[in-house]
């Protein structure tokens, strides 16, 4: 177990703690692991006819779902608190697949099944048979080899035309010659519907608590009057602009397309962003097939093996793991890593782009700025008509103002939304402010939301996870003494939202008093920027007792969610109060 620290110093080692002592997949039986793998087709086995949707999809949030440290850390900390009464709730949507199977609640993602790893893969929209409504991920899914049916929009007039054409060289029959294939595609309406998404991406706790509501809040959305659908934004060829799609064959056999028609795109981006080793994620079947996940965390990357500089450099005593002894292998692998970061970046681009439409920065109103005190403020604006920004699990999502004001020098006069040492902004919840070595930011805008969990004496605390556990020698989750209905609301625990509903804004004020500005000198100015990361270095604190899966510390952990951060707009305004006249 990693002990808490105070502050994450580099030499805190998360090793992963096993909840279970289950058999990892490497240890069962052959027959039995191959039985497992095959309960459910790969996305590898998918990618043969489906390349584009295969590639978007390697990169996406939905691949990552259980690849993600903060994630796999996030579950074991949840059962860990609560004795495991919390069950699967929060997995079953990170690998529906895996859980379906039975794995373990909480285990290394190294030693799960390739479909378990696969998180949100093919089979979990596209084996889903009944339509569900906001079933907290509790949704089952069709077993079967990869020759069973898959569901989708359109139904299996052109498989049929595949199969029977005599033109595609593909296999209906097991154990026949040509390339496997799905002997149907059952038409389910509800997968081009805001429902089917709502699935899983609205969530409400054990205890009554609302974590998630984007689907409930595009339900009272423009986009919903105008019947635009989240498919419509987060599928389109430019993520958060609707209507506008590929038209283009949705599947390649053997170089021979099939007809085309709307294809829709499968990376998904969002605000998460992959912190693993390149070797691990994106998926990448050459990569797994090149050397196993083990093997590669043991390759330096970042140092620049298998890159001509480094390797021209290296001395005949150079200490290499003894997989990676090889310079040629250190090449080739490289090749794999260089294919797989261009894919990441890519990725990064959409993302920045994706969140550039829903956040969005407005106008800056200046009432004074002379010796007597500088007083602004600035819109922050949702730019969406689907859901409120951020959305999904809000209290989770870090997105901030950086301001930092100037003078006719440069100097600095004034900071907020600035961080601190471990990565924080100077909130509540900063180790820093905590510990009285960091005033807090009293301007900070943020729009992460808070939970307030209520205390068994009575009031409320602010909280980084909403555990609500009882204090007992065998903690469990607290059930609610009765009927969330009554009052509208979970008892042992509230969210306070801070998010921006659809085509609204909110302002956010600044102040400099006189005093602050003794000995400068104006014209001032203002340097504003929206800032957006994954997750508040704060979780990673919360969470590090139980250490993070791939041999990662919480120190580089936070660095790398730092890292992540994009700055989405920048603007230098000059700080002169406004004209009333």
């Amino acid at each position: 177990m990693v002990a808490n620290k105070t502050k994450m110093g580099r030499g805190v080692v998360g090793a992963v703690v096993l909840m279970a002592c289950s058999l990892s997949q490497a240890e069962m039986e052959p027959h039995e692991a191959l039985f497992a793998e095959k309960k459910y087709p790969s996305a590898k086995d998918c990618q043969a006819c489906h390349p584009k949707h295969y590639e978007e999809w390697s990169v996406s949030p939905h691949a990552y779902a259980l690849l993600s440290p903060v994630f796999n850390s996030m579950q074991a900390t949840v059962v860990q608190k609560t004795s495991g009464t919390g069950g699967d709730f929060c997995i079953r949507c990170h690998t529906p697949a895996g859980m379906s199977q039975g794995e373990p609640v909480f285990m290394s993602a190294m030693d799960r099944s390739e479909i378990a790893r696969e998180g949100v893969t093919c089979v979990t929209c596209h084996r889903r048979a009944q339509p569900y409504g906001k079933v907290n991920g509790r949704i089952a899914l069709e077993e079967g080899d990869l020759f069973a049916a898959v569901y989708g929009p359109t139904g299996g007039k052109e498989v049929q035309h595949v199969i029977e054409s005599g033109l595609f060289p593909v296999n209906a029959v097991p154990g026949r010659e040509g390339r496997a294939i799905h002997t149907n595609a059952v038409q389910m309406p509800q997968i081009t519907t805001s429902g089917f998404c709502g699935s899983c991406h609205d969530v409400t706790s054990l205890g009554g608590l609302r974590l998630e509501e984007a689907f409930s809040e595009y339900k009272a959305s423009p986009a919903a009057r105008h019947d635009v659908s989240c498919q419509d934004c987060h599928m389109s060829l430019t993520p958060g602009i609707p209507g506008e799609f590929a038209h283009e064959p949705v599947a390649v056999v053997g170089g021979l397309t099939t007809k085309p028609r709307k294809r829709t795109n499968h990376m998904f981006v969002g605000p998460d962003y992959s912190i693993v080793h390149p070797g691990i994620f994106p998926h990448n079947p050459a990569a797994k097939e090149f050397a196993t996940i083990r093997e590669w965390l043991e390759f330096d990357h970042r140092a620049g093996w298998g890159r001509d500089e480094f390797e021209d450099e290296v001395t005949k005593d150079h200490d290499f793991p003894e997989r990676w002894a090889d310079a040629f292998e250190r090449f080739e692998a490289r090749d794999i890593l260089d294919e797989s970061e261009a894919l990441l970046k890519k990725a990064e681009l959409a993302r920045k782009n994706l969140l550039k439409i829903a956040y969005q920065l407005g106008d800056v109103h200046v009432e004074k700025a002379d010796k007597r005190g500088i007083r602004f403020s600035v819109e922050f604006k949702n730019g969406t008509t689907g859901h409120s920004v951020p959305t999904g699990f809000d209290a989770d999502r870090l997105v901030f103002l950086s301001v930092t004001v100037r003078d006719v020098l440069g100097k600095v006069v004034f900071v907020s939304g600035d961080l601190d040492p471990n990565g924080d902004v100077r909130d509540a919840h900063s180790v820093y402010v905590h510990n009285g070595e960091l005033k807090i930011d009293p301007f900070l805008f943020s729009l992460q939301s808070r939970f307030l969990i209520r205390m068994l004496r009575g009031g409320e605390r602010e909280q980084v996870l909403p555990v609500n556990a009882s204090v007992d020698p065998l903690p469990f989750a607290r059930p609610p003494t009765h009927a969330t209905l009554i009052t509208g609301r979970p008892r042992g625990v509230r969210k306070h939202r801070m998010t921006i509903p659809p085509g609204t804004s909110q302002w956010a004020d600044y102040e400099v008093t006189a005093p602050e500005l003794k000995g400068h000198y104006g014209p001032y100015s203002a340097e504003i920027k929206i800032v957006a990361g994954m997750i508040p270095v704060n979780l990673v604190h919360a969470i590090q007792g139980v250490g993070f899966d791939f041999g990662m510390s919480a120190r580089e952990v936070a660095d790398a969610v730092v890292d992540g951060h994009q700055v989405l707009w920048r603007r230098v305004v000059k700080l002169k109060a406004e004209d009333r006249g």
